[in-house]
């Protein structure tokens, strides 16, 4: 008797203590925090993450907009001069293997044959997979083209016990990189969904998904051209084969929303954090306004010719007129008045639901045109299509009539350089892209060098030239990258200290170049391969 009643107390007891169990499981579970989330919002929240952290004042406002001089800063300009803020350069090499972190969850939930059933219903499993890939490879393409050797194949495994990841050669990434965007758009299934729902790009349309990783290996491939022999031009024409962008609609951009806290963060940091921090640049301002730099004696291949984009980068000063700051400039606080104010006249990038685009239709007639030998119609399928985007964006319409005679005039010669201003032109607001090509083809010749006149002694109280006066080495060139961030040095020193040795005079510079830049003093625009 006395068995079967601690035989029964035992199952009591059991119960009791699963049922408490069970109670404090479900109190200590977090509603705000769910130990589920879908496939589709992980993505959606790596895409706003990496657009927040890549297109903002920070990353972009004083990092590669300034390094591309389409922007200036007014208050501060030790960015503009090659001076960044270590804790800043942390942030953002952190921030951006994170967005990393959260696509390759995308990737597993979509391949693990336990979760891959559930998450189907959120979009087609290889769809998914594809565009986690294809974001991934962007990522890696920014974080490969700010420092150079960095993380790849050991990246993000801490679940595999890799806690201190080897640096990989730039060179390397890129082959990766391009195979990986090949294998992404070859798994596409255009019939399927993408995502059902939180794709804020492509609104989880696969056949514009297949297009963008097809449009950005392109780009890749192109970033190889004075390095790889022939075999660029063979990844175009693949890229080409399997479909790019056809026309503006194809547009890889992110939209972003008028209403808090979806805002596009250049309107963010204007107006929310309320820093006015930034202008157009003189030197940006000149190439729009046809001008020549006549303070350095530099040509513009399309001289007097306004271009029709220059109301829709910039607003003019109260008097109607457009002159940019000058960029990196020390004491010359008498251009402040003179450059549009965009916190109280701002322009278009400084809504709160501006579209920031990734890469344009525009972009890929151009590097078609490059590879097609500079070919007059592709470059001139790009010019109209950049005019027609950016006419769009703004709400700023063209006339046929203004618009047939931009084209007109700078079509008159095509050549590298043509197709590399136009290029560049396109790709404001894109800091990062325009700063990796003016590395890789020396263009735009306009952008301000070490040691160049930035304002006339005309000009100056001190009746001298202001010059470009740098805060840090370059060589006498635009700066070729941004030093390797102090956290490494003792988060992942052996692998840090084996990469900075591998950097032009064992040092963590800004002057070392990217396997594509084969840009020196004596020989600034280097031809394709």
């Amino acid at each position: 008797m006395k068995k079967i009643n601690l035989i029964l107390l035992g199952v009591v007891l059991t119960m009791f203590f699963a049922t408490s169990c069970e109670k404090m499981e479900k109190i200590n579970k977090d509603p705000n925090n769910p130990e589920s989330v879908p496939s589709n919002m992980i993505f959606s929240g790596a895409q706003k993450r990496m657009m927040d952290y890549v297109y903002d004042n920070w990353f972009s406002g004083r990092q590669s907009l300034v390094y591309s001089q389409f922007w200036a800063q007014n208050n501060y300009n030790e960015e503009d001069r090659y001076q960044i803020r270590p804790g800043v350069n942390n942030n953002y090499f952190n921030h951006h293997y994170t967005s990393i972190t959260s696509l390759n969850r995308v990737i597993d939930l979509n391949t693990d044959p336990e979760t891959a059933p559930g998450s189907a219903v959120y979009g087609a499993n290889a769809n998914q997979i594809a565009a986690a890939k294809i974001m991934r490879a962007w990522m890696f393409s920014i974080i490969t083209d700010t420092w150079g050797d960095v993380p790849y194949f050991d990246a993000n495994k801490l679940k595999e016990n890799v806690y201190y990841p080897k640096y990989d050669a730039q060179a390397t990434i890129y082959e990766e990189l391009i195979k990986e965007l090949t294998e992404a758009a070859n798994m596409i299934d255009v019939n399927q969904r993408a995502f059902t729902g939180g794709d804020m790009m492509y609104s989880g349309d696969a056949l514009k998904w297949k297009k963008f990783a097809n449009s950005l290996k392109a780009r890749l491939a192109l970033r190889t051209s004075k390095v790889s022999g022939s075999k660029w031009k063979q990844y175009i024409d693949e890229a080409v084969a399997g479909g790019v962008f056809t026309s503006n609609a194809d547009v890889a951009s992110y939209k972003y929303s008028s209403s808090s806290p979806e805002q596009c963060w250049f309107y963010r940091g204007f107006f929310i954090e309320s820093r006015n921090d930034f202008s157009i640049t003189r030197t940006f301002a000149d190439i729009l306004k046809g001008v020549r730099d006549t303070l350095n004696n530099k040509t513009h291949p399309w001289e007097g010719t306004v271009d029709p984009r220059l109301t829709m980068f910039t607003t003019s000063h109260n008097n109607g007129t457009y002159i940019g700051l000058p960029y990196g400039a020390v004491g010359v606080t008498s251009y402040t008045s003179k450059a549009p104010n965009w916190g109280s006249n701002p322009p278009m990038q400084l809504r709160a639901d501006f579209p920031v685009p990734i890469m344009t239709y525009a972009e890929v007639q151009f590097i078609l045109s490059e590879r097609n030998g500079f070919s007059m119609a592709e470059y001139e399928k790009g010019v109209e299509a950049s005019i027609d985007y950016w006419a769009g964006v703004s709400g700023q319409a063209v006339s046929a009539a203004n618009k047939a005679a931009y084209l007109s005039a700078v079509t008159q010669q095509v050549n590298a350089e043509a197709v590399a201003l136009q290029k560049y032109i396109d790709l404001f607001i894109n800091g990062m892209e325009a700063w990796s090509e003016a590395r890789r083809t020396g263009y735009p010749v306009q952008l301000i060098k070490p040691g160049e006149i930035l304002v006339d002694a005309s000009e100056t109280t001190a009746n001298a030239d202001i010059k470009f006066t740098p805060l840090s080495d370059t060589k006498g060139i635009l700066v070729a990258r941004v030093p390797y961030p102090t956290n490494e040095s003792t988060l992942n020193k052996a692998n840090f200290d084996a990469a900075v040795a591998k950097l032009e005079e064992g040092t963590n510079n800004y002057f070392s170049p990217m396997f594509f830049d084969k840009r020196r003093s004596e020989g600034p625009h280097p031809a394709n391969k």
